[in-house]
């Protein structure tokens, strides 16, 4: 990891960061760090304090799922949403897994339930369900596989069947559909960050900066991912941008996520569409100090949620 100085050097990068006000807490989780045997696990969405400032190992929910299953520590912090500590736990259920906010949710998780499964299995007998990772462990218990932005089609295609249930982002399913010749049936849960978005919005950006290119993620609506240049999860937003170094470039997606990338990109203009995920924003550096004194919240699943949760995350990791 870098120096403190470093961490700081980066921050200076952003005019809405103080590194003299975020230094001292910055020293203090690393000290907590040692102490505790601890690393901390930040999203793409996650403020660059806590993304360049204080966390060990960083990306898309895919990349966290699989980090998580590697790390040599006692105690993990997530610096995200809930669903994600939740997925640590699965991947590490003897360890120490502490989310900073316990109200840091996700309206994609909250917008289906364990009987919401079984209501469509019941609907659809025999029809593996697929779920994204953006639900609860209860939910993903009742699933046959869990995907991501990232690896959906994949993991739809890797069944082999010719129909599919995808739960519950209606509009990643709808981009799932456009990309394979599986059959999906789609539940109607929708990102509160994402959907947001219009095509109409886009195309006033693009009539303003000329030759802009415009990245979206597939939790868009579907008419918005058409006038896309280029659509992806997270950290395939963040490849694209590294590899054609547009002039101009738009990351349809919470605004974070241009913050953290413009780093590495010196060269490319970032054009902020900003609409926040009031979620990932409970998490602090102030809550992170805390958490990691307290060693609380702690993130606690069943025995019998997490053979079964488990199951369905090991199986999407397995597949290649």
């Amino acid at each position: 990891m870098k120096t403190v100085e470093e961490r700081l050097e980066i921050l200076k990068k952003f005019p809405f960061v103080f590194p003299d006000h975020v230094r001292p807490l910055i020293e203090e989780i690393d000290s907590l760090k040692i102490e505790k045997n601890a690393v901390i696990l930040a999203h793409n969405y996650q403020t660059p304090d806590i993304f360049y400032g204080v966390a060990d190992i960083t990306g898309d929910s895919l990349a966290l799922a699989r980090e998580a299953m590697a790390v040599d520590a006692d105690v993990i912090v997530l610096a995200g949403v809930h669903f994600m500590a939740e997925t640590a736990k699965l991947m590490n259920p003897t360890k120490t897994v502490l989310i900073p906010d316990v109200e840091a949710g996700c309206s994609l998780a909250e917008s289906i339930t364990p009987e919401d499964v079984r209501s469509l299995k019941a609907q659809y007998p025999g029809v593996p369900v697929v779920t994204y990772v953006n639900t609860t462990a209860a939910v993903k218990a009742e699933c046959d596989i869990t995907c991501t932005s990232g690896n959906a089609v994949k993991i739809v295609e890797s069944l082999g069947v010719p129909q599919v249930i995808v739960v519950p982002d209606e509009y990643l399913a709808d981009w799932i559909q456009s990309e394979t010749k599986v059959e999906i049936i789609k539940f109607k849960g929708h990102c509160e960050v994402h959907e947001k978005f219009t095509p109409a919005e886009i195309e006033g950006y693009r009539d303003v900066y000329e030759g802009l290119k415009v990245i979206a993620h597939p939790e868009c609506p579907e008419d918005v991912l058409r006038v896309a240049d280029f659509v992806g999860s997270t950290a395939k937003m963040n490849e694209y941008v590294k590899l054609e170094q547009p002039e101009r470039v738009m990351l349809v997606t919470e605004c974070s996520m241009s913050d953290n990338v413009s780093v590495e990109n010196p060269n490319v203009e970032f054009i902020r569409p900003c609409h926040l995920c009031p979620h990932m924003k409970k998490i602090t550096l102030e809550k992170i100090r805390d958490s990691l004194v307290t060693l609380s919240p702690k993130v606690e699943i069943s025995e019998e949620i997490v053979t079964r949760a488990r199951l369905a995350v090991e199986k999407m990791l397995d597949v290649k």
